[in-house]
């Protein structure tokens, strides 16, 4: 049960439905099913806009990003989907501090809804550090389907790493 590794921590039941909707061959049809399109967000400058939008609608206050970009030497499949990274520096007698957040590559093809994800995910980090009640409550804040888009986005994940791309050229449209 290897490949129901992004859901191991859920109940038998869920897994055990997942499993079924693999053996039937029938998981990407429930993903484009519910997320036909992918976004239009393909460059770092895109990201960085989207990512401030999104800061600047909910967490106005926090500190300020200074670089939001597409990292292709993240581990998607086997570690972060995304990043956030407090950088600090010792410039004279001041200490600079930069939030930078980055997101798995994978992610420039895929539905909106699982890169607001991501991105709710990595702006919650400016204020929770940890995954702790509050983190997940500011996350749902954020994104009010902020579970249900984490869930599907482990559906995806286990179907990119079990059967390779799910939105080719021939099955989506993108979403503008």
């Amino acid at each position: 049960m290897d490949e129901l590794r992004y859901i191991s921590s859920y109940p038998e039941q869920v897994k055990a439905q997942v499993q079924q909707l693999i053996r039937q061959n029938q998981l990407a049809d429930y993903l484009l099913q519910k997320y036909p399109q992918v976004h239009d967000i393909k460059s770092s400058k895109a990201l960085y806009s989207y990512v401030l939008a999104l800061k600047n609608q909910f967490m106005r206050k926090s500190n300020p990003l200074s670089k939001v970009i597409y990292d292709d030497k993240l581990d998607v499949l086997h570690q972060a989907l995304g990043l956030h990274s407090l950088v600090v520096r010792v410039q004279g007698a001041k200490l600079k501090a930069k939030n930078e957040i980055r997101v798995g590559t994978i992610f420039k093809n895929a539905p909106i809804e699982f890169l607001c994800m991501i991105s709710v995910h990595e702006l919650a980090h400016l204020k929770e550090k940890q995954h702790n009640k509050a983190f997940y409550k500011l996350c749902e804040y954020m994104e009010p389907n902020y579970q249900q888009l984490e869930f599907d986005m482990r559906l995806y994940m286990i179907y990119l790493e079990s059967f390779g791309e799910l939105y080719s050229n021939k099955l989506f449209k993108v979403k503008k």
